[in-house]
């Protein structure tokens, strides 16, 4: 086969079986450094085998394989050291069973890994990016505004932390899953968003991130049927995703939401995800999870952009900054007053933001206070805002796209 063929194949499998290889293998490494180190080795002998052999009809088969061996080989070299490796897999006596086997997913047993409350929540957050996603140290740091020896040094602890714990790599049972169904939800919410808008690349979107996101929701929802929240997150996740056809043009230009062909939304999904939000809104307060969805809902349900009932989108992100005071979550509260209220009115929130350290490298900051300012005709501020914005976006299609924007305001990038 051609090296480029084999290459792309590589690249392909990487990204959508990484974490199903890796999950496979912590089951025979008990180790979470080991099976990484045996899962990339697989990855790059994949690149000399596939090129003598071709590719295989199961490539995710293939690498598992090739990545278990490895770990095995570990371990015999290593007998004497086997005791000291942190038992992930094999329960003590004193240690309660796994949750029912009808829930057989070794990604979510992963993610139950790396939520433990043993660790920190920025931990939980980091090391499931790292082995879940796959995502590069780089990434993660990009993604948490933070440097990239700061990051990986967080990854590290949460490492450590596990094998120091020795905590067990299964779904927990069901009296101790809702301790961590919040942190579980919040890894799943940020493995969809970076597939949703990747943070680095050539494209908008990353759907392996976002299929694995919503897959591991659904399971979740089975796990647990009668938890409101992960109903949320599983209809907010359908909802954005139902738009996914119509994100880019043809020409590979970002559409914005008002741009977008609605006739094209996968109507089946938003079903689904409407049906959700319904369940995830009924009986007492609503969780941060269902409130997004029920934003979600709004922009989906109306039939036009100008016809978005932007004074409900007010009052639901209202509670949500209630339920979830996180910068981002007024940011976007923000854009909606504009929409409700006028650019003028959501000026100065975004100009409040502006002195939150943990936005200074969030680039749709900028880029939502030169749209205001665009629109208030204030071009050589907004030219401005742009130009930051474009300085701190690493996605090379909302780049472009405002690029194109401070093109069309008649200044040069």
């Amino acid at each position: 086969m051609e090296t480029a063929a084999v290459r792309e194949a590589v690249a392909d499998a990487h990204r959508r079986e990484w974490a199903r290889v890796l999950a496979a293998t912590v089951r025979v490494a008990r180790d979470l450094d080991l099976a990484e180190e045996c899962v990339q080795d697989a990855y790059v002998a994949a690149m000399d085998a596939w090129l003598r052999q071709g590719v295989p009809d199961n490539p995710g088969a293939w690498l598992t394989v090739a990545a278990q061996r490895r770990a095995l080989n570990a371990h015999k070299r290593a007998a004497t050291l086997r005791s000291k490796l942190p038992l992930l897999v094999v329960p003590s006596a004193d240690d309660p069973p796994d949750a029912p086997d009808e829930i057989p997913d070794d990604r979510l047993r992963l993610v139950f890994t790396c939520c433990h409350p043993a660790l920190a929540r920025e931990a939980q957050l980091a090391i499931t990016l790292r082995l879940v996603c796959g995502l590069t140290t780089a990434e993660i740091a990009r993604a948490f505004l933070v440097s990239e020896p700061t990051m990986a040094a967080r990854v590290t602890r949460a490492k450590k932390k596990i094998a120091a714990a020795a905590i067990p790599y299964r779904v927990p049972p069901l009296e101790d899953l809702p301790d961590r169904l919040d942190a579980v939800l919040t890894v799943v919410h940020l493995v969809f968003t970076t597939g949703h808008a990747a943070p680095t690349g050539p494209d908008l979107l990353r759907p392996d991130l976002v299929e694995r996101a919503i897959d591991l929701a659904r399971t979740l929802c089975a796990l647990m049927p009668d938890e409101r929240e992960a109903q949320g997150l599983l209809a907010l996740m359908l909802l954005h995703d139902a738009r996914r056809a119509t994100r880019v043009g043809a020409d590979g230009r970002l559409l914005l939401l008002e741009e977008q062909d609605r006739t094209r939304w996968d109507t089946a999904q938003i079903a689904d995800g409407l049906r959700l939000v319904r369940g995830a809104l009924r009986g007492g307060r609503p969780g941060r999870f269902a409130l997004q969805s029920a934003i979600a809902a709004v922009y989906t349900e109306a039939p036009t952009y100008a016809g978005t009932d932007w004074r409900q989108l007010r009052g639901l992100y209202d509670l949500l900054l209630h339920a979830w005071p996180s910068p981002v979550v007024a940011l976007n509260r923000a854009v909606v007053v504009a929409m409700s209220d006028g650019p003028a009115a959501a000026l100065p929130l975004l100009d409040a933001l502006a002195e939150d350290p943990r936005l200074a490298g969030y680039h749709y900051l900028p880029a939502a206070r030169a749209d205001l300012l665009r629109r208030l005709d204030r071009i050589p501020e907004a030219d401005a805002a742009y130009r930051t914005a474009i300085t701190l976006c690493d996605n090379a299609v909302e780049r472009a796209f405002l690029e194109s924007r401070l093109r069309g305001s008649g200044a040069r990038p």
